[in-house]
Formats: structure tokens, C-alpha cells, sequence
């Protein structure tokens, strides 16, 4: 299943690297209701509790599914102005049509991009939203009761809590954000919107038949097909962008290992993915795919043992392991094109060992593969 994105043109000028301290704040608020997939966050979620009271902290929990893995639209840029503050988006969201921001709730809570959800909640929508939960029904059937009431009391919410456990967050985020938005904007400006292509979940591939349902219309070009990017997810859709609505990317530091596309008709998308802190790379799903691939020999595990501690020769292992050295050297190199080896040279003789962080990262890793 996927996600595709149409651009058209494929240019640089539809896509635009957008900060957004709403965004992020989210991001912080998912962390806290789901720590366990937010590792790296464990300092920040320590502070927030030492500091929360419990009415806030409750708040918080009741109000946790709008900020999901699935969040809501309008929790993310819903115009592709430049940089603004929180405030600014916190009155967005306060002006949006009261019936897209039903819906876009309606979406968070059933998880799922639904665009044929209307206005209405309906006894069926509430019915579903049971289904999944008890809290989701009832965060639904308050949002049936009283749209513009409920959407008061969320903002209410968001900026008391930013006032108590983000402000003070936010200044310290700023400058990891700028840092990897300036680099997407160079690989912007090189590459155009195929740079999207880079990040770990996307390939751009030949044009081909599409599934799924089509958020805006899609037209091909005069010349042949826009530009097609190809996100693995785990539902099927399309979406177009365009000059009249572009694809905004926004950095997150609170947010990885998640990598979230949102689109809803007449908005721009967004992809929200972790910014680049300088550790250790999140690989992509193929690059996990690959290295489980590597691991599955038992042969190649042998050789994983031989070389764990020490670097060691191809013909050394070829003895120790009673193969042929061309044998060993097929086997190296599968590990090697996994990532899972180190080699030097000493003279004309190379040695491999075993990269032990990448094997205690594999677990760790596909966790955030799938996370994302």
C-alpha cells in the first residue's frame, strides 16, 4: 500500500520546507501520551511531568487521539504561509470552516483519510468510532453536541499547555529545525521536487497504473504524467500538488520516528518527517529489509561470530569456517552491501569486522521503520 504524490510541474516552486511550532507541539503531546515510541524524547516528557498539574496532564490523555500517529489535519500547517508563531496558528485553526474542521477530526479519530466524511456526525460515525474505542466515541459525541464550543475548548487546552510545558521547549527546537530546513531547501533548489525521493519511506518510479482514492483532481500533463513519488504506508491514496496547492515539509524534532502525510481537499499536503539531530540515520525500509535479508543465513551468522570481536582476513576465515575463500567473499559482501561490516586494508590483505552498533540498532531500527 502507498501513498502517491502527483506534482505537477515537478519543480521546486510546489514544495516549500515550512516550520511550525503548532506542528511541534503536537509532536511533544504524542510523545508524552506515547513514550515508549519516543525514546529520544524521554528528557522532555520527564520535564513536562515534573511540571503539569494533574488537571492538565488529564486534559492532555482525554484529548490524545486528535494527535495520534494519525493526527489531525488542522494540527499541521493548513496554509503554506512563511514562518509564524504559535499563536498565529492556534487562529488558523480558529478560523477554518467549522464543517472541514469536523471532519478533519472525524478523520484523526477513525484514522483514516476519508474524504467523503461530511460535516455531520452521524449515528453510523459515532457507531464506528465505538468500535475503536470508548474515549473516541465520546470525544465524537461532543464534537456532535457542540462544534464551535468543543473546537474553543481544544485551542483553550493547547495554549495553556504551551504556556505551562512548551514555550520554554520551543527556543532550544528552533535552531535543529532551521539546520535541517536550510539543507532541504538546498537539496530543493538542486534537485527539484524529486529531492522528496529522498526521504526513507519514497522512490520515484516509472509511471504506472494508480490506486486509491484521488484527493483533488488529477489531470495529466500536455507532455505526459507529473512527477510521481511513491510513499509505503499502510493505506492507499493519491494526492495532487500543484502552484495552487503545494506540498509543505516540516521538520520535527519530538515527532520521529514518525513520518506523516496528511492531504484533505483544499489544503495543502504535508508531510511532517524527524529532523536530522546528527545521530545515526533512520534506514529506510529497504535498507531493513535488506540487513534481516543478510542475517537469515546461517552461514553468514557464523561468519558474524567469527569476526565479532576482531577483524579477521577472508583466507583466516575461509580455515576457520572450512570453505573455499571465494565462498567467504560472496558472504562478506552480502553483509557488506547490508551495512553490517567494517573493512580496512592493511597491504593487499583486507579485513572485516563485524559493526556491532548497526546489529544492536536493527531492532531499534525496524521498530522505527514501522513506526513510520
Amino acid at each position: 500500500m502507498a501513498v502517491t504524490l502527483l506534482l505537477d510541474p515537478p519543480g521546486a516552486g510546489c514544495v516549500l520546507v515550512r516550520q511550525s511550532p503548532l506542528a511541534e507541539l503536537c509532536a511533544c503531546l504524542h510523545a508524552l501520551d506515547e513514550p515508549g515510541h519516543h525514546p529520544a524524547s524521554a528528557g522532555y516528557v520527564a520535564r513536562t511531568h515534573a511540571v503539569l498539574d494533574s488537571g492538565l496532564l488529564a486534559t492532555a490523555a482525554a484529548w490524545a487521539p486528535l494527535w495520534g500517529a494519525f493526527r489531525a489535519r488542522y494540527l499541521l500547517p493548513v496554509s503554506a504561509g512563511p514562518r509564524r508563531t504559535l499563536a498565529g496558528e492556534l487562529r488558523e485553526v480558529a478560523a477554518l470552516p467549522i464543517g472541514d474542521f469536523t471532519a478533519m477530526t472525524v478523520q484523526a479519530l477513525i484514522g483514516k483519510n476519508d474524504t467523503d466524511l461530511g460535516p455531520e456526525l452521524s449515528d453510523e460515525v459515532l457507531h464506528r468510532l465505538r468500535l475503536i474505542s470508548t474515549s473516541r466515541m465520546e470525544i465524537g459525541a461532543r464534537l456532535r453536541a457542540d462544534p464551535e464550543g468543543f473546537r474553543g475548548e481544544l485551542l483553550g487546552f493547547l495554549a495553556d499547555f504551551a504556556a505551562v510545558a512548551f514555550d520554554e521547549e520551543w527556543p532550544a527546537l528552533r535552531p535543529v529545525l532551521d539546520r535541517d530546513a536550510a539543507l532541504r531547501e538546498r537539496e530543493l533548489r538542486r534537485r527539484g521536487a524529486l529531492a522528496l525521493a529522498g526521504f526513507p519511506t519514497a522512490s520515484a518510479p516509472p509511471d504506472g497504473p494508480m490506486s486509491g482514492p484521488v484527493s483533488g483532481q488529477v489531470n495529466g500533463q500536455a507532455n505526459g504524467r507529473p512527477l510521481r513519488i511513491v510513499f509505503d504506508k499502510l493505506y492507499n491514496a493519491t494526492a495532487r500538488v500543484d502552484a495552487d496547492r503545494p506540498c509543505l515539509i516540516v521538520p520535527t524534532v519530538h515527532g520521529r520516528p514518525h513520518f506523516v502525510i496528511k492531504h484533505f481537499p483544499g489544503y495543502p499536503v504535508v508531510i511532517q518527517y524527524g529532523a536530522d539531530d546528527g545521530g545515526p540515520a533512520t534506514p529506510s525500509l529497504e535498507a531493513a529489509r535488506r540487513r534481516l535479508a543478510a542475517l537469515q543465513d546461517p552461514t553468514r551468522l557464523r561468519l558474524c561470530y567469527a569476526i565479532l570481536r576482531n577483524p579477521v582476513a577472508t583466507a583466516e576465515l575461509a580455515t576457520q569456517l572450512g570453505m573455499t575463500a571465494p565462498q567467504v567473499s560472496r558472504h562478506l559482501r552480502r553483509l557488506r552491501e547490508a551495512q553490517l561490516v567494517h573493512t580496512h586494508r592493511r597491504g593487499s590483505v583486507v579485513y572485516y569486522q563485524l559493526d556491532a552498533e548497526a546489529i544492536e540498532r536493527l531492532g531499534p531500527d525496524l521498530l522505527s521503520v514501522l513506526y513510520r
